[in-house]
């Protein structure tokens, strides 16, 4: 039985420990070093003050998670977010995080954002630290590639390219309307 809600603060270190894995083992993400606990919530903190920060439960665990963030931080760029997701190595595969994702995007929908973006890394060849699996994952939830940055990040003594991808799911305006916070309840 999984179940999706909005992430707390104390839920901060159940999910750095799921986030650890990726920063330590996998050039998935670029970070390179753990943050300390307190850290990692006032990022969480931050992303809250205005985006959706969710978590999906399996069997009343956290198993991932997923946040929105801006795109970029100035005004104009208010309907388009960055979107990131991580799931619990042992949870992959199950269709977890397609649902998390689903949901996520109803949420920022519902705000007004217009244009998803997620920053994926990706090998010039799949290796033990990094795949093309998050490529493929966006792709098949309707993201189509925006933007090719070759060699950019170095982790594990090798080069990663990062690519940007985009998925549009509202309508763009003349008069636009503005985005609405997201209201944890």
């Amino acid at each position: 039985m999984t179940r999706i809600r909005n992430a707390a603060l104390e839920d901060a270190e159940r999910i750095l420990e799921i986030y650890s894995y990726y920063i330590e083992k996998t050039a998935i993400t670029f970070e390179c070093s753990v943050p300390s606990t307190a850290a990692f919530r006032d990022r969480m903190r931050e992303k809250m003050q205005r985006y959706p920060y969710l978590v999906i439960e399996k069997n009343e665990r956290i198993a991932g998670y997923a946040y929105a963030g801006p795109f970029y931080p100035r005004a104009a760029y208010d309907w388009s977010c960055e979107l990131s997701v991580y799931l619990d190595r042992e949870m992959t595969g199950h269709g977890l995080g397609r649902e998390l994702y689903t949901h996520m995007e109803e949420k920022l929908k519902a705000m007004g954002i217009l244009n998803l973006y997620a920053c994926i890394a990706v090998p010039d060849v799949d290796d033990e630290y990094l795949t093309h699996g998050s490529v493929l994952f966006h792709e098949h939830l309707g993201f189509t590639r925006a933007g090719f940055f070759g060699k950019c990040g170095y982790k594990f003594g090798r080069w990663y390219n990062m690519v940007w991808m985009e998925k549009i799911i509202g309508e763009h305006g003349s008069n636009q309307l503005p985005i609405s916070p997201y209201a944890y309840n």
